[in-house]
């Protein structure tokens, strides 16, 4: 199946493929033909014109060739890929056409010098522990005791000053995170998250937060790729092989307000339910209807628009995420001290 969602400022689109299938070019156009796993027959192809094409996410099996891949870099077209188990594997990333040498040895010094990366990765934990606390802040004032769960995050939020290490703001953003999942067993009404177990989940909370903190990587991966900043060089994650950990930076301060507001809405709403999950051995997994769904609200909520206190106009949620890209370059450049943001509402 072939979901599209349509970005109304570019008019491009980003399009979801939950079933195995094939993608080729024909022409100007990406042919997707999705394919029975089991029986191997072919369904009805769908073609898709490359120009209205912003980004592809595949969950499922994708087969495709170096012409396709060779065609996607040329226009610009990311491809986000997920295996069975709802596990982000990798994404293939057009050549980064934006990168300046000026952006890469400014982002390099404040990695290299100890006191501008403390800086930096600080403020991260400071906007993540800050949008957790607006979460619970809401759900206590209309009767949902986390009170207890405020009190201690706000005692570890006003340790990360004297904090002089990355592996100590590590620990300490641990203990917040830790301390924000106890309370999602008051706010959830109908299921039960226990600890927080990812590799694998083993209950249906977890399996939601798994899912849509991956969401959340790829989108901010893909806000990165669209400005200057190099998505491997980081200041709270290390820097690893094979991974953009400058995204896994920048979406500690989204998850709290986008995917874990979108799980609240999802599970108390009851549009997510027990029947959207399977469990295998102590494995729980989103089944596709699950992920449809989840799938739709979150670029919905994507499409939300706030009144942006700064700038005096209505901003989406994904035009948030690009903003703190920019926020974070004029920093590293010198023009503006980094602020991160803050959800007032």
């Amino acid at each position: 199946m072939l979901i599209l969602s349509k970005n109304h400022i570019t008019m491009k689109k980003t399009y979801y493929l939950f079933n195995a299938g094939r993608l080729a070019r024909k022409d100007n156009t990406l042919k997707f033909t999705p394919v029975d796993e089991e029986s191997g027959k072919e369904g009805m192809p769908k073609y898709i014109p490359i120009e209205d094409v912003s980004d592809l996410y595949a969950f499922g099996s994708l087969d495709v060739n170096a012409a396709l891949l060779n065609f996607l870099g040329k226009e610009q077209v990311a491809v986000h890929f997920f295996d069975y188990y709802e596990n982000y594997t990798g994404s293939f990333m057009p050549k980064d056409y934006l990168l300046a040498g000026k952006m890469q040895v400014a982002q390099t010094k404040h990695y290299l010098e100890k006191d501008k990366r403390l800086h930096i990765a600080r403020k991260f934990i400071e906007g993540a522990a800050a949008n957790m606390l607006k979460n619970l802040n809401y759900y206590n004032n209309r009767g949902k005791d986390t009170s207890a769960q405020i009190t201690k995050i706000e005692t570890f939020a006003a340790q990360l000053p004297e904090m002089k290490a990355i592996d100590q703001l590590m620990g300490m953003e641990g203990n917040i995170r830790q301390t924000y999942y106890e309370a999602f067993d008051t706010i959830i009404a109908e299921f039960q998250m226990g600890n927080r177990t990812k590799q694998p989940p083993n209950n249906e909370i977890n399996a939601l937060i798994s899912f849509g903190n991956m969401m959340c990587y790829t989108l901010c991966l893909k806000s990165i790729h669209h400005t200057q900043l190099n998505p491997t060089i980081s200041f709270l994650h290390e820097p690893g092989y094979r991974r953009y950990s400058l995204a896994l930076d920048l979406a500690e301060i989204f998850k709290p307000m986008i995917v874990d507001r979108l799980l609240f809405t999802v599970l108390n709403k009851k549009m997510i339910q027990t029947k959207d999950f399977s469990h295998e051995l102590n494995r729980c997994l989103l089944k596709e209807s699950g992920k449809k769904t989840f799938v739709k609200a979150f670029d919905e909520k994507l499409k939300d628009t706030i009144e942006h206190r700064s700038l005096g106009k209505s901003v989406s949620y994904q035009h948030l995420v690009k903003l703190e890209c920019y926020k974070l370059s004029k920093h590293l450049l010198g023009m503006e001290e980094y602020k991160p943001f803050k959800a007032w509402w």
